[in-house]
């Protein structure tokens, strides 16, 4: 029989004997209390109804220093403790209850006992005694917790030479997946979902923007207010301040950045954002959130771009390429819909937000650009997945107890949920269908969390036929083995639309393999005419054979080099990460000439992984003093893990003579990095 005619998981992944919905909250029949491993909270034991945010922000100090104030109800009997997460780095100085009485007012203000126990490596749980009051089922009662954060992992502070205009400092923070207990204590789980407020003062010349749908400044009191009217989980509670300047690029839309960078960033999206919501609204419904505003933040946003509620965040960088960015403004439009009005319930299934995502992403540039431009980005995506053996071992639903889940968060959450995605599509036969079940899928789920048997219930409901058929007995046991089943996608998407563009990769990257070069032909394919997903890809089948013969690995830096070295960050770090593994030292001094340029982590650490597992470790040292202070202390901290590590035998062997080769050297030796010109 099919999945859903036998005994169903719930979400904790235990057997249920009556099969019904996920549960939600407190228990319900048939189903035990929704669990997450990544939270210490009891956060089934309550209902959060709102919380509000009032902190002062120094840059001075790196700091906030406030409140926040949480309007819970008891929703279990007896329940003596309130469990929120936090994190060792946030200070608690002391903790208030008030309880309301039956007209709504609230008592007498109650100071409570609390205590901080470890929990895990990324957190801590809040312990709060509870006065008796609170303890009646369905009682209303605020939390007051003062507090000041330090340094935690999810406020970012950057003195000014860190920030693109290298004028006055910044601060931003990134809350995903559980880093916004280092922000404020909460029920740190993408399971709770609840409205919030918040007052944040700062020094004068400061602009402050929050993941809010309605904003407010006071001169007078230097501070700005905000108020998120949908409910949120806590990860997409998001801020950032400092010397930012709006423009307007579409009707419901704006760009936020430093002065230097917002030209850039109004040339780019200019009244595109508005065509791509338009396009996804007819696919998928209403776009709820109202605004969609974009702010770049400088080199040292942690990852590409994060898609807080009503102000996507999106790292300065990705300007260099308009190919990926629109891609990644795309995907984060996507969001709005898929992860932050439907949310996975779970950080074990990620692939709910981010597999959706994708699908729903490629739909919009299909629509947008046409199938082929669409399918060539998918190939490379798909590439770069089947080529991460790695990731394979994975399932969809990942259960790591203890482990970080955003160090779950790879290109296999994205690529094998959107295969899933699409064989749901296949599925149903036809995508205008499938497009219409997900309108109604967001329509009935906005604004809560589920779980894959939600999704998958409600599929087959909308598509009676498919549950009925004796094809659905097959099917539903695929579901059971797509969901928990480690490797790669059990079946692929079509991708042989995009031939017409990945058909002339195929045929260079077989010249370049073959023996002797064919040259002639070689230099009829120009890739000064080839878009940025082609050259990439191009690179990417390159990389996959390093190391490259010698002769090969030099005829492709006469060929190609000086062209590649003037494109975007995307191609160049692809082409530097070929020179570095060929061991290609005549190309070095791009190497160095990129890290002290870029100092993003999506673009340094790449770079270093690879100068260390080879033979050019003492380059990478030498790069990274010189780089230090221009470097997020986060990521000195990561890149000197990876200088730290013990080195890997030589993966390269050493290259034959090269016409740089000093005049003194004695035949057959290597080249020592202090012979090369590496500071050209």
């Amino acid at each position: 029989m099919s999945d859903f005619q036998r005994p169903t998981l719930c979400c904790c992944r235990k057997v249920l004997t009556v099969p019904s919905k996920s549960c939600d909250g407190g228990p319900a029949p048939g189903h035990c209390q929704r669990v997450d491993i990544a939270s210490a909270s009891n956060f089934h034991s309550f209902k959060l109804r709102h919380f509000h945010l009032d902190l002062r922000l120094s840059f001075v100090d790196k700091e906030m220093t406030g409140w926040q104030v949480l309007e819970l109800v008891s929703v279990q009997p007896g329940i003596q403790t309130l469990v929120l997460d936090t994190h060792p780095s946030l200070l608690i100085h002391s903790i208030d209850c008030k309880v309301f009485g039956t007209g709504g007012a609230p008592d007498t203000s109650t100071s409570l006992t609390y205590r901080v126990d470890p929990f895990t490596d990324y957190g801590s749980s809040l312990n709060i005694c509870l006065p008796a009051a609170a303890l009646r089922p369905h009682q209303a009662f605020q939390i007051t917790v003062r507090y000041t954060t330090t340094d935690g992992p999810a406020i970012w502070w950057l003195d000014s030479e860190l920030t693109c205009g290298q004028t006055r400092p910044l601060v931003f923070t990134q809350g995903h997946s559980v880093c916004n207990r280092s922000f404020f204590p909460c029920f740190d789980t993408p399971a709770v979902k609840s409205t919030y407020s918040a007052t944040i003062r700062v020094p004068e010349g400061v602009t402050v923007l929050m993941s809010a749908t309605h904003s407010v400044f006071s001169q007078q009191e230097q501070a700005y207010q905000f108020s998120m009217e949908f409910p949120v989980p806590a990860y997409l509670v998001a801020l950032v301040a400092g010397d930012l300047q709006p423009a307007d690029i579409g009707p419901r839309s704006r760009v936020w950045a430093e002065p230097c960078v917002l030209s850039s960033a109004v040339n780019k999206l200019g009244g595109s954002v508005e065509r791509w919501l338009a396009v996804a609204e007819g696919l998928f419904g209403p776009y709820v959130w109202g605004r969609y505003d974009i702010v770049f933040l400088p080199p040292s946003f942690p990852i590409v771009a994060m898609e807080n509620p009503c102000l996507t965040f999106i790292i300065s960088s990705i300007l260099e390429s308009r190919e990926f960015l629109v891609i990644d403004v795309i995907h984060e439009i996507a969001h709005g819909w898929f992860g932050n009005a439907v949310t996975n319930a779970t950080w074990e299934e990620m692939w709910l937000s981010e597999g959706l995502a994708t699908y729903a992403q490629r739909r919009i540039t299909t629509e947008a650009y046409g199938e082929n431009t669409e399918t060539l980005r998918a190939v490379y995506r798909d590439r770069a997945l089947a080529h991460n053996h790695r990731q394979l071992c994975l399932t969809l639903c990942v259960s790591c107890p203890g482990v970080n889940p955003s160090s779950l968060m790879n290109l296999f959450t994205y690529e094998k949920g959107y295969c899933f995605v699409s064989y749901l599509s296949q599925l149903c036969g036809d995508t205008q269908r499938f497009d219409a079940f997900l309108r109604a899928y967001t329509e009935k789920f906005k604004f809560t969390s589920v779980v894959a048997h939600d999704l998958l219930e409600f599929f087959l409901g909308f598509f009676p036929e498919l549950k009925e058929s004796s094809v659905a007995q097959r099917e539903g046991l695929e579901f059971e083995r797509w969901l928990n089943g480690c490797g790669p996608p059990l079946s692929e998407p079509d991708l042989s639309a995009g031939s017409v563009l990945t058909g002339p990769v195929k045929q260079l990257c077989e010249l370049w393999s073959v023996d002797p070069l064919d040259l002639l032909t070689i230099a009829t394919f120009d890739l000064s005419t080839w878009s940025t997903f082609q050259i990439v890809l191009f690179l990417d089948r390159l990389l996959d054979r390093s190391p490259l013969p010698h002769e090969v690995m030099s005829r492709l830096s006469r060929c190609y080099s000086a062209l590649l070295d003037g494109m975007n960050a995307e191609v160049r770090i692809r082409w530097l990460q070929i020179v570095v593994r060929n061991g290609f030292y005549p190309d070095l001094s791009q190497v160095r000439s990129f890290l002290h340029t870029h100092t993003s982590r999506m673009y340094t650490v790449p770079l270093y992984e690879d100068l260390c597992s080879g033979v050019m470790k003492s380059f990478a040292v030498e790069v990274f003093y010189q780089t230090q202070g221009r470097l997020h202390p986060n990521l000195r901290r990561t890149l000197q893990q990876i200088l730290s590590q013990s080195s890997a035998p030589p993966l390269l062997a050493p290259p034959p003579p090269a016409p740089d080769r000093p005049a003194d050297a004695p035949p057959g030796s290597t080249i020592a990095l202090r012979d090369v010109n590496v500071s050209a």
